[in-house]
């Protein structure tokens, strides 16, 4: 242990978290507690309040919790975190960068829906027909999102 050991109410003040977080960090092994033997209550040290201040770091990046306990686990086995590190980023941005444009496609196709429908008259189910507005959208979302872009 390093310095003064600490409860799970004093790690989660000084890393200015609630104790329930560090809890659930200790269930899932981010944080490993050692036992005291007179009570049985976990105990914490100083490193572990710059582990909780990383792990919440890691998480205002994006990284899961899961890509954090392998970040975690590179560093303890004394090997560089950081390649992992870029990676994961460099993957993570690619992936949003997709779901960006997904949304703006989405949202595309979504005011032009709204643009041809302006002029429509409700329409009642008739047996062939649930809404007529939906059925009558005849735009491509890649068209839309070309046409945005031009």
């Amino acid at each position: 242990m390093i310095g003064k050991t600490m409860t799970v109410s004093e790690l989660a003040a000084r890393a200015n978290v609630v104790p329930d977080v560090v809890r659930y960090y200790s269930k899932i092994g981010l944080l490993k507690p050692h036992k005291n033997r007179k009570n049985g209550y976990k105990q914490y040290d100083s490193a572990d309040v710059a582990k909780v201040i990383f792990i919440r770091k890691a998480k205002s990046l994006g990284y899961t919790l899961r890509e954090i306990k392998d970040i975690l686990s590179h560093s303890s086995d004394g090997k560089s975190p950081c390649p992992l590190v870029r990676q994961i980023i460099e993957n993570r941005i690619e992936e949003h960068r997709q779901r960006l444009d997904d949304m703006l496609a989405l949202q595309a196709r979504m005011e032009e829906a709204v643009k041809q429908w302006q002029h429509m008259p409700d329409g009642i189910p008739d047996g062939h027909s649930v809404c007529v507005l939906i059925e009558s959208f005849t735009q491509d979302a890649d068209a839309i999102v070309r046409e945005r872009n031009e």
